[in-house]
């Protein structure tokens, strides 16, 4: 009985490491976003309207999306955002999926930080 405890608790722990997370986007800083990787996965046309400086375009409607991330360390830092938030969401759960570890979701997207800003 014991080692099944055990086997929970590891269970529980690696569950927790592996929680998606995410933040406002009004809530980074200019600094804070300098030592990530920032990616805008909006489509082309609404990147060139508008987009956070030094970011990068990978549209999740491509559909070689994930294969485009593959230059990408899977232990660097990420921060995705969008137009709201919902499609950097599917984005981030994906990028999990195949093992990126450090994933984060800016709630709000790009009409939040232009309000802000």
């Amino acid at each position: 009985m014991k080692f099944y405890a055990v086997l929970f608790v590891l269970f529980l722990v690696n569950l927790g490491c592996g929680q998606s997370t995410s933040k406002p986007i009004t809530e980074v800083s200019q600094k804070e976003l300098k030592t990530v990787i920032l990616v805008d996965v909006r489509t082309p046309g609404e990147f060139q309207a508008g987009h956070l400086d030094n970011a990068l375009n990978i549209n999740w409607f491509d559909p070689d999306f994930a294969r485009q991330f593959e230059a990408i360390d899977k232990d660097k830092t990420i921060y995705l955002y969008c137009k709201k938030g919902g499609r950097s969401a599917k984005a981030q759960e994906k990028l999990a999926s195949i093992g990126y570890r450090n994933v984060v979701n800016l709630e709000g997207g790009y009409d939040a930080w232009s309000k802000e800003n």
